[in-house]
């Protein structure tokens, strides 16, 4: 069964044009690889996510993974996928060649992982969080762990997860209280970890945690945050795999990604697991950080994919479905006529937009982050290096927020496109829609990404990052004022980014006079502001290389399509676009309600 609600050109278009993926295959860690590689490999990963995936999305969700008689039951295919997963590289694709790895870029991870994604939500992160874990240890930890964990990691053999959550520290991840003793082969783990995706299931043959815990003795707070390997079984004197005293109390059941298990576990209920120190002692969240920035961009990277399959499905119904007439000239209908089909009535049209928009949107946003990691990472040029490394840091909490909260919106628009069809099981829609509900709290919540934009982002080194990502905004805004019809967007945007600068200045007095509660109080409105003017640049910047494609005569892609990236432009800035006046006019209300007591709000 084909996933039909993949569109590969415009994941292509947005890789190789837009995005210049060739500008990282220049980089010498990546000189295997070629363009042409590259589509073979992404070619493979949507013929794999179309078999081994996407017919069993549904499934999924009608057979959710549930706790039974002490163990959590996932359907068949979870194992399936993550041995061939494995086996096709989709787990080792970002490692080096010396470990197994396949030495990919990590644009090119994120467009396979984006494919599988499309196809079926509930399936990638048993293989992304082993990724994520396997990436920590190789980087942090001793070569008796490297060698012990990461080769069956890199295969599929072992998966692996992050445990922070405790049922008292969510977010706080100051108030810990697992905690790790020293012994002469390694430590004592106690405590349990609550959400854990991925955590346990049957029949696997491990599971690799990685874990934060407190070391008996050290500093409160984050700063006595150690890392440990916590795996599900331990190796025995003789070699053999034995259970490390780590046990799953429960399932969480959820609205969505029920395929996907998220557990409860607790370490040394019985006062015999093990745990083994990754790096040094009281570093562990600086080290955790590194997987949780990855994560993170999944996470967007996921609500991205489901935006699209949802615009697909959205889209393919509109254009099956007849309802209505077109009105005539004299603004009636008339009943002589045939039904017309949906997606001739400009309301609709409106919908479907605005679900496009978002969706490719997201996918821009995503790949553009994916980018700059690779390049922070590879680039020749230290000075470089340094300049993506701060464009990272700032997108990253735009690249997590915006497509899980402007994706929930998207798909919301799309049960509207099939009416009363959409709030009805035997259609996808509202399976997509109760999927991306948890994608805007996966990895900390939207008020903990929007403090981390304006908190941190915009202030880090006397606002440097923010005055790199205004430079490449304008590069783009001075590339789109060379086409007569791109000008008013150009200037547009130029206005807005101004209006960026009222909003700072305005929030940064607060900040100065150490007024640090009204200075983050709408963070999260100032989110939504930021992220809009991002979104809008980057939509702006396809419609350049659109424009620029038509000029020259490009055939890689058809006029038509090049068209519809510019219309899909033009409707961002009527209809996104000047949100962010509101947003503004918002952040800079000298009155404050948030900060009252609670009396004064809720008696």
């Amino acid at each position: 069964m084909e996933n039909k609600y993949l569109d590969i050109n415009t994941l292509k278009f947005l890789l190789y044009e837009v995005h210049d993926l060739q500008n990282v295959l220049d980089q010498s860690r990546f000189n295997d690889y070629d363009q042409e590689s590259i589509g073979l490999f992404l070619n493979a990963v949507k013929d794999f996510s179309d078999r081994e995936m996407f017919p069993f999305f549904r499934e999924m969700d009608e057979q959710p993974a549930r706790f039974e008689d002490g163990e959590i039951i996932v359907h068949p295919q979870v194992k399936n996928y993550i041995k061939k997963g494995g086996e096709m590289g989709l787990v080792s694709g970002l490692f080096d060649y010396e470990i197994g790895g396949m030495q990919l870029p990590g644009m090119v991870v994120t467009a396979s992982a984006y494919i599988q994604e499309t196809a079926n939500n509930h399936l990638p992160g048993y293989i992304g969080l082993t990724l994520g874990a396997a990436e920590l240890i190789e980087k942090f930890g001793s070569k008796e762990l490297n060698d012990k964990f990461v080769p069956k990691m890199l295969t599929g053999d072992w998966t692996g997860t992050m445990c922070l959550t405790e049922p008292q520290a969510g977010s706080s991840l100051s108030d810990i209280i697992t905690s790790a003793e020293p012994t002469e082969d390694g430590y004592n783990i106690s405590g349990q970890k609550i959400f854990i995706s991925g955590g346990d299931y049957k029949g696997a043959e491990n599971i690799v945690h990685l874990l934060l815990a407190r070391i008996k003795g050290a500093p409160a707070g984050t700063k006595g945050i150690s890392l440990f390997v916590v795996p599900k079984n331990r190796e025995s004197a003789n070699g053999e795999l034995v259970s490390n005293d780590v046990t799953t109390f429960a399932d969480f059941e959820k609205m969505g990604q029920k395929g996907y298990c998220t557990t409860h576990l607790f370490f040394g209920h019985n006062d015999d697991c093990k745990g083994w120190l990754v790096g040094e002692p009281n570093q562990g969240l600086k080290y955790m950080f590194m997987m949780m920035n990855g994560a993170r961009i999944a996470v967007g990277r996921g609500a991205a994919a489901i935006s699209m399959a949802a615009f697909q499905a959205s889209l393919s119904y509109a254009r099956e479905r007849p309802q209505g007439r077109n009105l005539t000239n004299t603004g009636k209908k008339d009943v002589s006529q045939e039904q017309t089909l949906i997606i001739n009535h400009p309301d609709v049209k409106r919908m479907l937009m605005l679900q496009k928009v978002v969706a490719e949107g997201s996918l821009s946003l995503i790949l553009l982050s994916s980018k700059f990691h690779d390049l922070s990472q590879t680039h020749s040029d230290p000075e470089e290096r340094e300049k993506y490394s701060y464009l990272l840091e700032m997108l990253t909490p735009i690249a997590k927020t915006y497509p899980s909260e402007m994706g929930l919106l998207s798909v919301s628009n799309g049960l509207q496109v099939l009416g009363g069809y959409g709030f009805c099981s035997d259609f996808i829609l509202q399976q997509y829609y109760r999927d991306i509900r948890i994608f805007s709290i996966y990895e900390g919540t939207t008020g903990i990404q929007s403090l981390d934009l304006l908190g941190r982002k915009m202030t880090m080194n006397n606002g440097k990052g923010v005055k790199l990502l205004s430079d490449e905004i304008m590069n783009s805004i001075q590339d789109a004022s060379k086409f007569e019809d791109l000008k008013p967007y150009a200037q547009k945007l130029g206005e807005t980014l101004k209006l960026t600068q009222e909003v700072l200045q305005f929030l940064m007095q607060f900040a100065k006079k150490g007024d640090y509660e009204r200075f983050l109080s709408d963070a999260t409105v100032f989110m939504e502001f930021f992220g809009n003017i991002v979104v809008g640049w980057l939509w702006l910047e396809i419609a350049v290389k659109s424009q620029n494609a038509m000029v020259l005569s490009d055939t890689k892609y058809s006029s038509a399509f090049y068209e519809s990236k510019i219309s899909a432009m033009k409707f961002y800035f009527k209809y996104e676009i000047p949100k962010t006046k509101a947003l503004a006019e918002v952040l800079m209300d000298k009155h404050v309600l948030t900060t009252a007591n609670e009396n004064q709000l809720f008696t």
